[in-house]
């Protein structure tokens, strides 16, 4: 099991909250062995990225599917955990990098490194998470643009108006995750992302 927290959410209801094994237990028990007459919206608190889950038999049975595989060991060199993947960078990126100390990927790794560690980087990110979640939630309860907008503007009191008549557990959530995103700080209000992309859910 991994150490991330996760929330779910029956409807408007929330069902479920903690780390991934406590929350698919109470989910289980919650809805049983039908499927819920209500939406089931599951996230990962970190990312505010909604997840699916497989919910199909017992409680050990959904536990079991996301267990993490076992290790293969064997001969040969171990992996590292590295992921390749394509970039596109212009040249003079490439010559600058070129010029660092261990090569280009060390030099990256350590760019990006440093850009979590920013406050301005992490209260994004903690943000945009927040973001995720009230689109999915409340994407079509009245005042959503505004409040979405209130939460990349840092206005708790305005966000709070806005949102006084959505239920309460998503009015909870919503100020919880504000508040986690206050505390890591940010040096200037941050433009949301155009509204075309946060439009109410159909």
């Amino acid at each position: 099991m991994d150490n991330h927290t996760y929330t779910a959410f029956l409807g408007w209801k929330r069902i479920a909250a903690g780390s991934l094994e406590e929350m698919l237990r109470e989910t289980k028990r919650r809805i049983g062995d039908k499927p819920p007459e209500e939406l089931l919206l599951i996230f990962e608190d970190h990312s505010g990225k909604q997840i699916d889950f497989d919910l199909r038999g017992s409680v050990q049975e959904v536990l079991d599917r996301v267990a993490p595989k076992p290790v293969r060991t064997g001969p040969g060199r171990p992996k590292l955990g590295v992921t390749s993947r394509e970039i596109s960078l212009l040249p003079r990126h490439w010559e600058w990098l070129e010029t660092q100390p261990n090569g280009a990927s060390a030099a990256l790794r350590r760019l990006v490194d440093e850009a979590r560690r920013t406050d301005t980087g992490r209260w994004r990110g903690a943000m945009d998470a927040t973001g995720r979640v009230m689109t999915a939630i409340a994407g079509n309860l009245p005042g959503f643009e505004e409040a979405y907008r209130a939460l990349y503007a840092r206005d708790r009191a305005r966000l709070e108006s806005f949102i006084t008549a959505w239920p309460e557990d998503v009015q909870a959530c919503v100020l919880a995750g504000f508040d986690r995103a206050s505390a890591l700080g940010s040096p200037a209000p941050v433009a949301p992302f155009p509204s075309a992309l946060v439009s109410p859910l159909p």
